[in-house]
């Protein structure tokens, strides 16, 4: 993926949906546990050395399953290279649910799941294509609908 480091570490410094200090491992290092602050921003996790601003690495939650493993563990790893596994120790199981559904809320197929089930929904009520009153065409209406089902 292409990106400008600028534009993802101004992304970095944006207020977080949710942050905390939790213990992780990245891939390379194996399963070396380190503290860590990590910082979901949109779709974006970031994280930190605890005495640090910059980040140190980011995940962009797209195309990427989250799985609770233990009682206070879950993990993050990608579609494409399933292999490639991160590691997220809590300090309590319900700090590791919290996470999780964070997490998985965070992702652009879940809110174009959500955008396209609430449509329906309202357009069932309604009788009306609530994205009309917005000027999004027929067309990009068509993709929406018809990558939905």
């Amino acid at each position: 993926m292409r990106y400008n480091e600028r534009e993802l570490l101004s992304l970095a410094r944006q207020p977080a949906e949710k942050a905390a200090e939790i213990r992780m491992s990245v891939p390379k290092k194996g399963s070396v546990l380190k503290k860590r602050l990590v910082k979901l921003v949109v779709n974006f996790l970031f994280y930190f050395r605890t005495d640090e601003a910059e980040p140190i690495g980011a995940l962009l939650l797209e195309h990427c399953k989250i799985t609770k493993e233990e009682e206070n563990v879950f993990s993050i790893s990608f579609i494409e290279e399933p292999e490639r596994k991160y590691c997220f120790e809590c300090a309590t199981e319900e700090q590791c649910q919290e996470w999780v559904e964070a997490l998985r809320r965070a992702s652009y197929e879940f809110l174009r799941r959500s955008l396209i089930f609430y449509r329906n929904e309202i357009q069932k009520m309604t009788g009306k294509d609530p994205l009309e009153q917005y000027g999004i065409s027929e067309e990009a209406r068509f993709q929406l609908g018809a990558q939905g089902q």
